[in-house]
């Protein structure tokens, strides 16, 4: 069944690929992304490209996750022309890294503005419709940093350990809507992340107090990340990402899991087999367990 998928940061990466891939299962796509008139011109212009080469509907369209404004304006476009979103896959991110007191607090707001908030903005828009037909599905692109700490990843931990406990949060809430929500954890993949990653500003000097073995460490690790990529062993393909969240679209509402840990991940996938009967546990000792349930 031709679905409605909305997905965020389509200028690259997983979102590129994603849109093209479930475009290619028959489903309608909203790419968005940021300044698709201006720098990502050339990229909305070769995803049209490809939906008419391919004969796929794909859709670009502006979408800035940090502006309440064009998130509500997208919203209204996908609900005008296409009714409620069946699938929302907020894709969109940044990772900032290095010593985490070396970022001042606007940094610190805008990794959480883009990572949080701006899942947020986009619930607010698109659930209205979605809880209104009974239906639909939210995937939100968490990390295995949501579920560990390493240094120096302080501040996309702060943001991608929230988008774990808001998602939570938010799955048990909308089941009674019908709205089913999921998180897929990448691992490390090689997509533009690494290459955009924003470091601090650190104007005051903090990071040349910090002790040699500090700044040493931080060289080591990022030559311990490249090393991942450049090892055949090591799954960091973006499709495999791609290919779960067209598992998870294709998927029967009600047998979902919650987490989906993808790539090089960590142990994460046995942290969160350890954890799922806590979480369960709690919502039992609560008397949620009906609420919790999809409807």
């Amino acid at each position: 069944m031709t679905k409605t998928v909305v997905i965020t940061g389509c200028s690259s990466g997983f979102g590129e690929l994603a849109a093209k891939e479930l475009s290619k299962q028959g489903h309608r796509v909203y790419a968005t992304m940021r300044d698709i008139n201006g720098r990502n011109k050339d990229k909305a212009s070769a995803l049209s490209a490809f939906a008419k080469q391919h004969g796929v509907d794909i859709r670009p369209l502006e979408l800035d996750v940090t502006s309440t404004s064009s998130v509500n304006a997208a919203a209204k476009r996908v609900n005008d022309e296409s009714g409620a979103a069946d699938v929302v896959i907020n894709n969109a991110g940044q990772m900032y890294l290095g010593i985490s007191e070396c970022f001042d607090d606007q940094e610190l707001a805008k990794q959480l503005d883009t990572n949080v908030v701006g899942v947020h903005r986009m619930n607010r828009a698109f659930l209205p419709a979605m809880r209104k037909s009974g239906k639909g599905l939210v995937i939100n692109i968490s990390s295995v940093a949501g579920r560990i700490t390493i240094p120096f990843f302080g501040v996309y931990h702060a943001s991608k350990w929230a988008l774990e406990g808001y998602s939570q949060s938010m799955r048990t809430e909308l089941a009674s809507s019908g709205v089913d929500v999921v998180l897929i954890e990448p691992g490390p993949f090689s997509t533009n992340l690494f290459g955009t990653t924003p470091t601090p500003c650190d104007k005051d000097g903090r990071g040349e107090t910090y002790p040699k073995v500090v700044h040493e460490t931080f060289e080591g690790l990022n030559s311990a990340f490249a090393g991942i990529f450049e090892s055949p062993d090591t799954p960091t393909d973006p499709m495999i990402v791609v290919k779960r969240m067209c598992e998870l679209v294709a998927m029967k509402p009600g047998s979902r899991p919650f987490r989906s840990v993808c790539g090089e991940n960590f142990g994460v996938s046995e942290l969160n087999t350890m954890t799922e009967a806590y979480y369960d546990g709690v919502t039992g000792a609560l008397g949620l367990n009906d609420f919790a349930t999809l409807k």
